[in-house]
């Protein structure tokens, strides 16, 4: 038997009728109840440690009071803080998050957001999207309420991301203050706007520094994982054995840009300084510990989940909400050094 405290026993302590304490419990209709009885509803609620329950709440409203959360790589230590930003936002707005994985493939991307569509959440964070998405076209044309996170694409979708351009600035600039003139570049997949954001920044930010940088300086990584990370800046450092440093599209390519620095007999830090970018924890932890563009993820997550709230109260046409950029900093550790 449930001890659960009901609406009828917050109406029998305040001594009203279920209909009016329901009333006064919802903003939204509080207005039409007087203001001593929504004070005496409201004692009693607190008193009784009543919650509303959510079911109950999303059949009146037509809600589920859920929110699908799509993830590329579950294994991504960047993208627990995002999950937990959003969640306290939604969860002291009594929404459940619901987290799938989509393993890193574009292939079960799609399946994953019918499945949350098909449990009709009430909106979707998406951290999957590539620059020309076709999902996440196809689920605004449906209606579905979306705010992507740490991605945008060609289309306007409201979506909260890391100022790439400076976050590649400071890292660029940083190693340039150290006596660095040969600089290169591992950069991301470029189907995705942080792989290609990354990569122009690069390249815009050597030019701004009259610093010599051609095609040869750049080498594209299939994915953002350590092994891609390292095939990639092998070949990188095989063609540009003259570099002195690397500038990594995330952490763990440059984690596996270490391996190739090390490969060569080179050391990380002293031979070929390298930055990585996300600062994911336990960096400082590396040998040497890894020098790295900081985004600030978790309010990433949060600012996600106010906008999507944002979206589903505001209604139909609301989505048009002006994209938000965070701003970067940058953590410098062991892994740059002076030429």
């Amino acid at each position: 038997m449930s001890n659960r405290v009901t609406l009828r026993d917050v109406a029998h302590e305040a001594g009203v009728h279920a209909s009016t304490a329901s009333r006064a419990l919802n903003p939204e209709t509080r207005s039409v109840v007087n203001d001593e009885t929504v004070a005496r509803v409201l004692v009693a609620a607190e008193r009784l440690g009543y919650r509303p329950h959510p079911l109950a709440r999303g059949l009146r409203t037509n809600q589920t009071m859920s929110v699908g959360m799509v993830i590329p790589d579950i294994e991504n230590p960047l993208f627990g803080p995002i999950v937990a930003g959003a969640e306290s936002v939604l969860g002291g707005h009594g929404y459940s998050l619901l987290i799938a994985n989509a393993e890193g493939s574009d292939e079960k991307t799609w399946p994953v957001l019918q499945a949350l569509n098909e449990r009709r959440v009430d909106g979707m964070i998406i951290a999957t999207a590539s620059r020309s998405d076709r999902a996440v076209r196809a689920l605004r044309d449906e209606g579905v309420h979306i705010v992507l996170v740490n991605r945008s694409t060609e289309d306007r979708v409201p979506c909260i991301v890391g100022d790439d351009h400076a976050g590649i600035g400071l890292a660029v600039r940083h190693l340039a203050d150290l006596g660095h003139r040969r600089i290169g570049h591992v950069a991301g997949p470029q189907h995705l706007s942080t792989g290609v954001g990354r990569h122009e920044a690069f390249l815009a930010w050597m030019n701004r520094l009259d610093l010599v940088v051609g095609t040869e300086d750049v080498e594209v990584a299939d994915w953002y994982q350590v092994m891609p990370g390292y095939e990639a800046a092998a070949r990188l450092l095989s063609r540009r054995p003259d570099l002195t440093a690397v500038v990594a599209a995330n952490d763990l390519i440059a984690l596996g840009t270490y391996r190739a620095v090390r490969e060569r007999g080179g050391e990380v830090g002293v031979d070929v300084s390298v930055t990585g970018y996300n600062d994911i924890p336990l960096l400082d932890l590396m040998q040497p510990p890894m020098t790295s563009v900081r985004v600030p993820y978790r309010q990433m997550g949060v600012e996600a989940a106010r906008m999507l709230l944002t979206i589903i109260t505001s209604g139909p046409g609301s989505d048009a909400v002006a994209s938000v950029e965070l701003a970067p900093t940058l953590s410098v550790r062991g892994s740059s050094g002076p030429v």
